[in-house]
């Protein structure tokens, strides 16, 4: 049995003994992916009632920011780390494991290798061992020395990647990105290359693995097998930062010239912009890029600079504005420049198709498609009793549903219960060069002409009262101070 043979071989090797303690947690084993048994132990209410050690998880940024101009490297694994250290002989009888352990491990690990720590750095059980040939070089090394250290890539983390199966539901998503992100700055635009997968993860998205989300999943692989060979941070050569924003996204790169003056890519980070702040103005997100660079760059630029702001070009700007204007990753809007072909008068067919689509997903919609069909007393029963007082103002032609109300011989397109969509049509009305961003009681009559769903006064309202350009642009209605008569000298 897996559980025995380990305890075995720890036993013959002096790192453990048969217990006698009251104290016990349980113990079990799990497959690992590259074969093999891991041994969990489970000591969750023990953990429950311990004060945590505070010490410092060393930076992996760090570490290999010390490694910039060395020549030579070396990495040491300490085997079984955590049984090398020994434990008080009262303390035996109990429960061994506990969550202090790394923490425990780590500072001992930190304080035998302080003295060396500057060629000698070192991460739980990993110690990296670094230096630099000053004397007797020999070509060989002579020549390295005007080599560029660069980072990639784990290669095996990469063919692991390269490898993944189709995804098929949230966790194998939760796990294929939580190893993704691990590498994600090596990748250009990782936040855009991801979003149709995130998208997946918000809890009132059904899971639904698209065409798009295919492409994505592809993307972020190629992305990662692909990836750019990132320098090595070298803290005696100035910084610069590249950085840019688009409606949809903000991206920026940390950059250092080489010895030759070129440019060389030290960090890659994008990001997603959040609902509010795509409603920022151009300047303001153009902002929010340079404080988003100066939080994830800090440590290598706070206090060492005085900052000079300088304006890029998009088509000098290469690696930033990439970051931040992948089609793919763009929000879905109508096109503002296209005048005629989408007119407010005339949905497009592409909308039309989007209407009949989303009846499915809507109860009410999908009953009184039902109804109007094969109207009858009997199909009339069978409706929800708020439906059954107008449904006779519905009839179906062509596969849309549409409305007619009391007196009035406009027939309108039923618009089925999704915000997307009606936000869509409210823009066509709204926002579109035809339309000329009209007020509230405007767009509701341009709107009605076409149309259709309930409380669709307070959603136009809404919509208004919340377009940038209308608060921005159009004047504020004061109400005038009403007329009065002057005070007379003898009345003063």
């Amino acid at each position: 049995m897996a559980i025995d043979g380990f305890f075995e071989s720890r036993r013959q090797a002096g790192h453990v003994r048969e217990s006698k303690s009251p104290h016990s947690a349980p113990t079990f084993y799990g497959k690992k992916p590259q074969g093999g048994w891991c041994i969990v132990h489970a000591y969750n209410k023990l953990n429950d009632a311990t004060i945590p050690a505070q010490t410092p998880i060393p930076r992996k940024d760090v570490i290999i920011d010390s490694m910039a101009k060395s020549t030579i490297y070396s990495a040491l694994d300490l085997r079984d780390g955590f049984y090398q250290i020994l434990m008080r002989e009262s303390d035996i009888p109990l429960t061994g494991g506990l969550k202090n352990a790394p923490a425990t491990f780590n500072r001992c690990v930190t304080h035998l290798l302080r003295s060396v720590r500057d060629f000698a750095p070192s991460y739980f059980d990993d110690v990296f061992v670094h230096g630099r040939v000053v004397n007797g070089k020999t070509d060989v090394e002579e020549h390295n020395e005007h080599l560029q250290v660069y980072l990639r890539p784990d290669p095996e983390k990469v063919r692991v990647i390269s490898e993944w199966p189709t995804l098929s539901n949230v966790k194998e998503l939760r796990q294929f990105l939580g190893l993704a992100t691990y590498l994600c700055k090596y990748v250009e635009n990782y936040a855009g290359k991801i979003r149709p997968l995130s998208q997946l993860l918000k809890k009132e998205v059904e899971w639904k693995w698209t065409a798009e989300c295919q492409q994505a999943f592809d993307a972020v692989k190629q992305g990662l097998t692909e990836a750019t060979i990132l320098a090595v941070a070298d803290q005696d050569r100035p910084f610069h930062v590249v950085c840019d924003a688009s409606d949809f996204a903000i991206g920026c790169a940390l950059m250092q010239h080489d010895h030759e003056g070129r440019d060389r890519v030290v960090y890659y980070q994008s990001r997603q912009l959040k609902p509010a702040e795509r409603n920022y103005r151009v300047h303001d997100k153009e902002l929010l890029a340079m404080k988003y660079a100066l939080a994830k760059f800090r440590v290598y630029l706070l206090g060492k600079y005085d900052f000079r702001v300088e304006y890029k070009p998009g088509r000098l700007n290469v690696v930033a504005d990439a970051l931040s204007r992948r089609p793919d990753y763009a929000v879905k809007i109508a096109d503002a420049n296209r005048i005629g072909v989408e007119s407010v008068s005339a949905p497009s067919s592409s909308l039309i198709d989007d209407v009949k689509a989303l009846y499915a997903s809507d109860a009410d919609a999908k009953q009184l498609l039902s109804y109007a069909s094969a109207p009858s007393d009997e199909a009339r029963r069978k409706l929800a009793p708020h439906l059954r007082a107008r449904a006779h103002r519905y009839r179906v032609h062509e596969g849309l549903l549409r409305y007619s109300a009391v007196d009035d011989d406009v027939i309108r397109i039923v618009v089925p219960n999704d915000h997307d969509l009606r936000m869509r049509i409210m823009y066509e009305y709204h926002d579109a060069p035809t339309a000329g961003h009209p007020g509230r009681e405007k767009t509701y009559v341009l709107l009605t002409r076409d149309f259709y769903w309930n409380h669709q006064y307070k959603w136009v309202r809404k919509y208004v009262r919340a377009c940038e350009v209308c608060q921005r642009v159009k004047p504020a209605a004061f109400s005038q101070a009403p007329l009065q008569s002057l005070l007379t000298p003898s009345e003063c």
